[in-house]
C-alpha cells in the first residue's frame, strides 16, 4: 500500500464527533483485528517476555532521532488494539497535545501529549503489535478480570504456573510499580527514552497511560505505594485528553509544526538516544 492509499484508508474510516460513550467498547460487537490482536497478546504477553523484553530495550541502542523526526517516521503507522481511531499517529499526537494546550496545562504536559505514543518505533525494530500496543497490565500475578478480553488468557502459559495465580504473585505487597513487569509496550519503552528529560509526573503519564486495569479500574491496589497514589492522579487527569481528543476534528499539522517544535527544543536536545 502506498502512502497515498494509506491516507485514503484512514480518511475513510475516521469518524469526526465520536461520543464519549462510544470509545473503549471492548466486547464481541469491537472490531474483528482489534478481537484478534488481544488474543495475541494475552497468549504471548508472558511474565518472562515482559522481563526480557524490559531489559532488551533499556539500553537505548537503537541509534539518535529527533523527536519530530521520529513522529514523522511512524506517521504511517496503525494501531490494531484500537477500535476508536484509524488517524496517523502524528495526528493523534497533536490531537491530544492540542487538547491539553486548550485547557492550559503546563508545557511540559503539552509536550507528553505530543510525545506519549511515540514508544510505538517499536514496531520498526520488528517487534509484533502484540508486544507494542493495547492496554497494558502486571504479569507475575493473577489477572484482574477488568482487563479486557480476559478469557483470552486461557492460552497464556503463565496460567499454568501456581505463583503467578496469586494476587500478589512474584511481588510483595506494596512493593510500588517500579517494581512490577507490565505486559511490555511502547509505553514502558518510552519512558526509558524521555525519563532524562521531562518531570516525574510525565513519567507517569508516559509508563502507565496504557495501563487502564489500575488507573481506570482501580485495580492491582495491593501493588502500589503512596508514591503510586500520588502519580497516578497525573495520569488519571491526562488519560481524557488521549482518549477523548479521538473524536476531535484533525489538527492542521502544517500550522502547528513550529509552535511543537519550540516547545520539543524547550526539553530535549536535537537528538536523543531510542
Amino acid at each position: 500500500m502506498t502512502l497515498d492509499q494509506w491516507d485514503d484508508h484512514v480518511r475513510a474510516r475516521y469518524q469526526e464527533g465520536r461520543k464519549q460513550e462510544e470509545f473503549r467498547v471492548f466486547d464481541e460487537s469491537s472490531p474483528q483485528g482489534v478481537k484478534d490482536f488481544y488474543l495475541l497478546n494475552h497468549r504471548h504477553q508472558t511474565h518472562a517476555v515482559a522481563k526480557a523484553k524490559r531489559a532488551q530495550y533499556e539500553a537505548l541502542d537503537k541509534g539518535k532521532r529527533g523527536v519530530w523526526e521520529m513522529m514523522e517516521f511512524l506517521n504511517t503507522l496503525v494501531d490494531d488494539s484500537d477500535p476508536d481511531t484509524d488517524l496517523s499517529q502524528i495526528e493523534h499526537n497533536l490531537q491530544t497535545a492540542e487538547a491539553i494546550r486548550a485547557d492550559g496545562h503546563p508545557r511540559w504536559m503539552q509536550l507528553t501529549g505530543l510525545i506519549h505514543d511515540c514508544g510505538k518505533v517499536l514496531c520498526s525494530y520488528g517487534e509484533p503489535q502484540w508486544a507494542v500496543v493495547g492496554d497494558t497490565f502486571p504479569t507475575g500475578c493473577a489477572w484482574d478480570r477488568s482487563i479486557v478480553f480476559p478469557d483470552y488468557f486461557a492460552w497464556n502459559p503463565d496460567a499454568s504456573i501456581p505463583e503467578y495465580q496469586t494476587e500478589c504473585g512474584v511481588y510483595e505487597p506494596g512493593c510500588g510499580l517500579d517494581k512490577v513487569n507490565l505486559s511490555y509496550g511502547h509505553d514502558e519503552y518510552m519512558y526509558h527514552v524521555i525519563k532524562d528529560y521531562l518531570p516525574e509526573e510525565a513519567h507517569y503519564i508516559i509508563r502507565y497511560h496504557s495501563c487502564y486495569p489500575i488507573h481506570r479500574e482501580g485495580a492491582y491496589q495491593r501493588l502500589l505505594n503512596d508514591k503510586d497514589r500520588k502519580m497516578l492522579e497525573w495520569v488519571r487527569t491526562f488519560n481524557p485528553y488521549d482518549l477523548y481528543s479521538k473524536g476531535h476534528a484533525k489538527p492542521d499539522e502544517k500550522a502547528l509544526k513550529p509552535f511543537y517544535l519550540d516547545l520539543i527544543a524547550e526539553f530535549f536536545p536535537d537528538q536523543i538516544r531510542w
